[in-house]
């Protein structure tokens, strides 16, 4: 019916539809209609519609929100203890509802066993906890032992936790609600940081040890900041270019080579305004960003909503054709650096096969020090004498 060629009935059946406002749409798979076509082949006579009627919506819709609620006001405790031959230690982290990481450490100057370590960090956590306010807390230990006693399926026996024991349910009284729940040591790595720090660290007095600061680097130390680069001086790179191409002034201390440099380059680069452009070798006009605005192309290009992570060739053809340029962008330059310090690029990147220096053959058809044939000197000697007898 789509067809603009037709004839015989289809013709006829065209012209009389033609009247009607019909929309012909091209059949889709025959799987996909398998489903229809069988429910309608096995239609019941006494089908009778859904009930779409939600029963007790407002009670189960109040009942979900006071559990999202909360749910949403539970703040979360993991601790660890370490006990080993150096010293021992115990750590525990206060979570909170928005994501917030609250670190407490303390070293024990006593002699104790792993699991009483445990109940050292459970009961420095809870206290922490307490001073806090917090009224829902979700406790989360990598101690089996701990655990299980805390909830009461395991027995208590060892004479040394049972006091342990007593003094963690007196705590937990403060509390509106409180859960233990058991977390494998994978995914209590902070906490057991924290405790492997304290029982390491030889401290004499309070004041030895002061607050920890943690930053994130995300970048390598050796890598080319280009922000510190920027912060260095307050001109971009083209400032020379910029100001002869404008003003026709050279910097302050340049020599007659400078200078001739400076004209030579200048001569590729036009000023519109107060932007300076670089003129191609297919006379297509760039302009000239500086470092901090080139760091922000690098990213987008190649990590961005777009980009397809491409090496540093394809990088800088791709942003010479977005119509920006600076000086060090080609070549062995800020972008070939850029795609090697990416840590996706490295991570699925195709494995490179090709030693990195040449291969060295390590027997040759030669005497041995002996003055016997190598295995391959009597293949060759063999070949020889073949030959030879041949002739």
């Amino acid at each position: 019916m789509e067809s603009t060629a037709l004839n015989g009935r289809m013709a006829r059946w065209q012209i009389l539809l033609s009247e009607f406002d019909i929309t012909y749409v091209n059949q889709k798979a025959v799987k996909g209609s398998a489903i229809s076509d069988f429910l309608a082949s096995r239609a019941l006579d006494d089908y009778e519609p859904l009930n779409f009627d939600f029963p007790n919506e407002d009670l189960m819709y109040v009942a979900t929100a006071e559990a999202n609620t909360q749910e949403s006001k539970a703040w979360k405790l993991n601790f660890d203890g370490a006990s080993n031959a150096v010293g021992n230690g115990i750590g525990a982290v206060l979570v909170s509802p928005d994501g917030d990481h609250y670190p407490f450490t303390s070293k024990l100057d006593f002699d104790c066993t792993n699991n009483m370590a445990e109940y050292e960090a459970c009961v420095m956590g809870i206290r922490a906890a307490i001073e806090c306010k917090i009224k829902v807390l979700e406790v989360y230990g990598d101690s089996t032992l701990v655990i299980y006693q805390l909830k009461g399926e395991w027995e208590t026996i060892d004479p040394k936790l049972i006091n342990y024991r007593k003094l963690v349910l007196e705590l937990i009284e403060e509390f509106d609600d409180i859960t233990f729940c058991y977390l494998p040591r994978d995914e209590n790595q902070m906490a057991d940081a924290l405790a492997t720090l304290a029982s390491m660290i030889k401290v004499n007095k309070q004041e030895d040890v002061k607050p920890i600061q943690m930053s994130i680097y995300d970048a390598l130390a050796h890598c080319c900041n280009i922000d510190e680069e920027e912060g260095k001086d307050d001109y971009p790179w083209y400032q020379d270019i910029l100001r002869y191409v404008k003003n026709r002034e050279y910097p302050n201390q340049a020599t007659e080579n400078d200078k001739r440099t400076l004209r030579r380059l200048a001569s590729d680069y036009v000023l519109d305004g107060e932007i300076l452009y670089k003129r191609g070798k297919d006379q297509v006009l760039l302009r000239c960003v500086d470092v901090v605005k080139a760091k922000q192309i690098l990213e987008e290009v190649h990590d961005g909503v777009c980009g397809t992570h491409a090496n540093g060739f394809t990088m800088a053809r791709q942003i010479m054709r977005f119509g920006y340029y600076w000086s060090t962008m080609e070549g062995e330059g800020d972008c070939i650096k850029y795609a090697k310090k990416c840590h996706k690029c490295q991570i699925y990147g195709d494995k490179i096969h090709v030693p990195p220096s040449p291969l060295h053959v390590m027997t040759s058809p030669c005497l041995s020090p002996c003055g016997a044939w190598t295995s391959l000197g009597r293949y060759h000697r063999r070949l020889q004498m073949d030959i030879i007898s041949f002739l």
